[in-house]
């Protein structure tokens, strides 16, 4: 029993310390990723003696990566303007010159400005469908409805699933499935995502409309007797 304790207790501290860890860690790679490379060029007068030494530099690094943060958040926001509108078109019509960096750029841009977009939800509501066939059942996330020729061909009321994979919810798939082999479910987006990234660990707590569970009556085998 008290090896029991000391792993329940060993892994509710593992839980409670994940996410500090994960958030050090990504701080970690940002600015050395970031800073490291620019500080040279940020703090070119420095002497060398000092990116030697432990702390400095790595004061030196945080503020870089504070320096390019601030100015990539600049660039965004002298972009709204007739100057950075301007620049940022020139700079899309030199890349589209160059044959295969207009195709990446292209794509990569499409993506950014889908998953950008605030105005519309990307992922609309949360589904099940049953796949990858009949009596097996997998949640996705309802994009939009079928359109064009894939809706044309398919001659039915179609609308598009995306069905992210666990635990990384970036990459998946895209079905067209029937409207009427949809089921619609009420949990949230971001429920719904938590409980894929957990691979079903965590579950969201659901309560049932009103009227949506039948009452079913318990009968002993005592009054089954009786009727």
């Amino acid at each position: 029993m008290q090896f029991k304790g000391l792993r329940n207790a060993f892994i509710s501290g593992l839980v409670l310390l994940a996410p500090v860890a994960v958030t050090i860690y990504v701080i970690k790679v940002l600015v050395g990723g970031i800073g490291g490379p620019t500080s040279k060029y940020f703090f070119f007068f420095v002497p060398e003696e000092i990116f030697d030494q432990a702390v400095p530099r790595a004061a030196l690094y945080a503020l870089s990566t504070v320096i390019v943060l601030v100015l990539i958040t600049l660039f965004g926001w002298f972009s709204k303007y007739f100057l950075g509108k301007l620049l940022v078109q020139t700079t899309e019509r030199l890349v589209a010159r160059v044959p295969v960096a207009k195709v990446v750029y292209a794509t990569v841009k499409q993506i950014i400005e889908t998953f950008s977009n605030q105005k519309k939800a990307v992922f609309q509501k949360v589904v099940l469908i049953e796949f990858p066939r009949k009596g097996i059942y997998a949640m996705g996330f309802l994009t939009g409805t079928g359109k064009g020729e894939v809706a044309a061909r398919a001659k039915e009321n179609i609308v598009n699933i995306f069905l992210p994979t666990t635990p990384n919810p970036t990459s998946g798939y895209l079905i067209m499935v029937p409207e009427d082999d949809v089921i619609t479910l009420d949990m949230s987006v971001p429920d719904g995502m938590k409980l894929i990234i957990s691979g079903g660990v965590v579950v969201p707590a659901y309560l049932p409309k009103t009227g949506e569970i039948e009452e079913v009556e318990v009968r002993t085998p005592a009054a089954a007797g009786k009727t």
